[in-house]
């Protein structure tokens, strides 16, 4: 198991691209590193020694993209098996995954947003549930971005987001990676409050947050893309969500479109000045 993350700390994705800039990166450019486990598995030659050379060297989290924590197929028992191998074998300090589906006779390449339902929350729940029995530890679950909603299914009751995320929460008994992004995304793609939304997120389940770049489709229609700079309205969105459920260690998710490293760590220092303007201006509060 992995040494727990210091909760005012920010941290960078683990891409192939960065890699040779991630090891030429000074020692406190970033607070640690998080790959998908799906793409490094059984990697090896010049790309498994990078990764074990900045395992060794930051720590790392973990953010899985293939469980499919929402499918109706069984959980692949081989490949938790081997997620598990990954985990322990580079101590990683968090595992997360995505409050969605991923497969539907194969995989889709994409997450796939579940219905807002109770059924859905007990389908979902069990299956995290058995996910943490087989790697041993908690994992945190993610709030995903999403264009359509299911349409209501007869005699099924409809719930909201909100809802829907708090119930799988409580139900599994795992913790909440919090998007703040696919927060402000969501928002403005379905009509509802973005603060309210993280008003009602539960405090003592929030493990880590991440923040990234979207697309400007229209005014009325945001893109997840991690393809951007973090947008002022998303900055401001963090901010909130850390004084409504305190600072905890926050990534910067960009997966393409990359910008010159020294760019990318001026994104990542803005994450450690609002942790450090929040946790300072509630000491003084308390004081």
């Amino acid at each position: 198991m992995g040494t727990s993350l210091v909760d005012a700390s920010a941290g960078l994705g683990l891409r192939r691209a960065l890699l040779g800039a991630l090891q030429e990166a000074d020692e406190g450019a970033f607070d640690f590193l998080e790959c998908a486990p799906d793409n490094w598995i059984g990697v090896g030659g010049r790309f498994g020694e990078a990764l074990q050379q900045l395992a060794a060297r930051h720590p790392l989290t973990c953010h899985g993209l293939s469980l499919s924590l929402g499918g109706i197929a069984p959980l692949d028992q081989v490949f938790l098996a081997r997620i598990r191998g990954f985990l322990d074998r580079h101590q990683v300090a968090l595992y997360s995954e995505h409050l969605s589906y991923c497969t539907d006779d194969g995989h889709l390449y994409d997450l796939m947003p579940l219905p807002f339902t109770e059924e859905a929350v007990h389908h979902v729940a069990a299956r995290i549930r058995h996910v943490q029995d087989v790697l041993g530890r908690r994992i945190a679950v993610e709030n995903v971005s999403y264009y359509a909603a299911h349409a209501p299914i007869e005699g099924a009751q409809a719930m909201d987001e909100v809802d829907f995320v708090n119930a799988v929460l409580a139900e599994a008994d795992c913790d909440l990676l919090l998007d703040v992004n696919n927060v402000f995304v969501n928002a403005i793609n379905h009509g509802y409050d973005a603060g309210d939304f993280l008003a009602r997120m539960p405090t003592a389940r929030i493990a880590s947050f991440h923040v990234a770049g979207h697309y400007d489709e229209a005014e009325d229609l945001k893109v997840d893309t991690h393809g951007a700079a973090v947008k002022e309205e998303v900055w401001s969105l963090l901010e909130t969500a850390y004084r409504l459920h305190g600072v905890h260690p926050t990534l910067l998710e960009r997966d393409f479109n990359f910008p010159a490293m020294p760019v990318l760590l001026a994104e990542v220092e803005r994450i450690r000045v609002l942790q450090r303007q929040v946790a300072g201006s509630k000491a003084t509060a308390h004081a």
